[in-house]
């Protein structure tokens, strides 16, 4: 049994900026992540450019240089392991939180898969990533269905069928489109996402009406098959051949890990917590990052959010 004042539920960089936090109030600390160091950002399309300027990405005061205007995620994912190596961090990677526990001494009791663990307070920065959207569609678990998307260099000269109206369908559709892929867009909404970057968005209405990428816009996928999908259109229904389907149709907290330890949900879709404090109805567990937007995952991003360690290690200094 391993003892903290704190532990720290995910590896991305808002966790990273608790962890760091919680160093410099002198508390010993652990971060505990199923996967890899920044997992999100790991998972991310190879060639993904962000929203943000390295500036706004920074933690712990370590300058993000980049050569570019905007950071890329090989970038981004190099800054923050070297943040990680900086400051030393207490990090235990490819370990899932399978249960916590806040014991009648007001201690936490957290069981992973891998150790047991005790924590005064513990902090929830999970993100929004590993649970995709589904379409409950016929077909939807075939092998040449995915919900995340990395490398365009497979859909080279491939019928590429990508569902989605914002940044991550369209990075998609162009990117493909440029190693040769026949892509065909399909938006149920009658026009691109209003969050699309605003220096994509020129090109992917030109690819459209140039006719190099097919668009049908208020339009869904019914079904798939082996090579081919079945689309429903203002103008009907229509089949068209098909070799892979990249379904960027966004992602959602892991709620039932969220109700497993122990925040209220509200609605159903929004974590319960107090937005001075960032702590949950359970006192002594708190959220940080994107994961407290719930289902509303515009709402918080790396930049807007840093300062939830300030506001929780703060609430922890006041005698929380």
């Amino acid at each position: 049994m391993e003892d903290y004042d704190v532990l720290i539920i995910g590896a991305g960089p808002i966790g990273m900026a608790c962890a760091i936090e919680a160093k410099k109030a002198g508390l010993s600390y652990v971060i505990v992540e199923k996967g890899a160091l920044v997992n999100s950002l790991y998972n991310y399309p190879v060639f993904m450019t962000f929203f943000s300027t390295s500036q706004r990405l920074e933690i712990g005061d370590v300058p993000f240089v980049s050569i570019n205007p905007k950071p890329n995620r090989n970038e981004a994912v190099e800054y923050y392991r070297r943040v990680a190596e900086k400051f030393s961090l207490n990090i235990h990677l490819f370990e899932r939180v399978e249960r916590v526990k806040k014991g009648d001494d007001g201690v936490f009791e957290i069981s992973t898969s891998k150790r047991s663990y005790t924590a005064k307070k513990v902090i929830i920065a999970t993100g929004f990533y590993d649970i995709p959207l589904l379409m409950d569609i016929p077909g939807e678990t075939l092998p040449k269905v995915t919900h995340y998307y990395k490398d365009p260099h497979l859909y080279a000269f491939q019928n590429v069928v990508v569902i989605g109206a914002n940044n991550s369908a369209i990075d998609a559709a162009l990117e493909t489109y440029r190693k040769g892929a026949k892509v065909t867009l399909v938006i149920r909404r009658g026009e691109i996402g209003s969050y699309v970057k605003y220096w994509v968005r020129p090109d992917i209405e030109n690819r459209i009406k140039e006719g190099e990428i097919t668009a049908h816009f208020n339009s869904e996928v019914l079904s798939i098959t082996t090579d081919e999908v079945k689309i429903k259109t203002p103008e009907g229904e229509q089949v068209i051949a098909n070799d892979f389907v990249i379904a960027m149709t966004g992602y959602q907290p892991d709620f039932g890990m969220l109700k497993k330890l122990g925040v209220e949900m509200g609605d159903g879709t929004q974590p319960f917590y107090d937005p001075e404090t960032m702590e949950s109805n359970l006192p002594g567990l708190y959220l940080a990052g994107v994961v407290c937007g719930g289902m509303d995952t515009h709402k918080w991003f790396i930049e807007n959010s840093r300062v939830h360690a300030e506001q929780i290690f703060a609430h922890i200094a006041a005698g929380a």
